[in-house]
């Protein structure tokens, strides 16, 4: 396999960049039930095995609308090693979300993995070569402030684990970037399919390590039927939200949907509240309010500058097959 710099050329209206903005939100708001669901299956289950499960219900919920719209006639050998590459990050990435799940509050272990918008917002600066105002820094950074007002962390009472979340933030990142710079090569159904597919095989090479070698968090499990109910949530949601994200990659920059991704702590802290009763504190609460405010803000200022004359971005790329 080789790689080469391509541009990829072309102006983004600001009508879709809105739309973009719009989708971002949506799949922000519904991706912390994947967690939701993980971290109720981890009773029985190991991280690797739900990653494994996730893969697998993923590719089943998504066969019948990649059979029924025709995105399979669309699958490219050229790309397959891109897409291994994307499904080999999301692996690595759920595994060490999902062990920090099983012992920490969701919302704390969503607030640590927002470094992940900065990460991003560099990365898409550096190989995107995306224009980056210092409105969008400013709203990436109160954002990320906000996420540690919630989190209020303390690595000496959560110890190493405290780390796995940042380990997921740079995974995703990358991840991320990669979806920005495919998503105008191929349909977002067959990237994420292909992705699934490709996370199957390796999941289930650390399941046979884990097996062999009797590791607890890479173990194999038989589990119940509730279990597979919250496994097969995981798989439905992880779907759905992927989706939209690809579909709002393909409709604005990366850098400008970044900060939009703090939406995320919203919604799981009230998951999080509904289902194992954690209820955020004063504290939080203004955490969170931050984090709204910047992205209100985010949205606020993408639709001033689509009232006003087009703007014309150049977008590129350093992936090529």
């Amino acid at each position: 396999m080789s790689s080469q710099p391509t541009s990829l050329a072309g102006s983004i209206p600001e009508s879709r960049t809105v739309h973009g903005l719009g989708l971002m939100l949506l799949a922000m708001l519904i991706a912390p039930l994947i967690d939701i669901f993980s971290k109720l299956a981890t009773d029985t289950a190991s991280p690797t095995f739900i990653t494994a499960a996730r893969f697998v219900f993923q590719a089943l919920f998504m066969l019948p609308i990649v059979l029924w719209n025709g995105s399979w006639r669309t699958f490219s050998w050229r790309l397959s090693g891109y897409h291994a590459i994307r499904a080999g990050l999301i692996t690595l990435a759920m595994i060490c979300f999902v062990a920090t799940l099983a012992v920490m509050e969701v919302a704390d272990a969503v607030a640590i993995f927002f470094v992940e918008p900065i990460i991003l917002t560099v990365l898409s600066s550096i190989f995107l070569k995306e224009i980056i105002g210092w409105r969008r820094y400013t709203a990436c950074t109160i954002g990320f402030l906000g996420a540690m007002i919630v989190i209020r962390p303390s690595f000496e009472e959560i110890g190493f684990v405290a780390v796995l979340p940042i380990v997921t933030a740079f995974c995703i990142a990358i991840f991320a970037l990669m979806t920005r710079a495919l998503s105008h090569r191929e349909d977002p159904w067959s990237m994420q399919f292909q992705m699934a597919l490709c996370g199957i095989p390796i999941s289930a090479v650390l399941l046979l390590v884990g097996g062999l070698s009797d590791t607890a968090f890479l173990a194999p499990s038989l589990p119940d039927w509730l279990t597979v109910t919250w496994l097969v949530g995981v798989g439905a949601f992880a779907a759905l939200s992927g989706i939209l994200a690809v579909y709002a990659y393909r409709a604005a920059p990366a850098s400008v949907i970044a900060p939009l991704q703090y939406f995320e702590i919203v919604s799981a802290t009230l998951f999080g509240w509904l289902v194992f009763g954690d209820f955020p504190d004063p504290m939080k609460w203004l955490g969170i309010s931050i984090i709204i405010g910047s992205g209100l803000y985010i949205i606020w200022r993408e639709r001033r500058v689509a009232s006003t004359k087009p703007v014309t971005r150049t977008a590129k790329t350093a992936v090529a097959p």
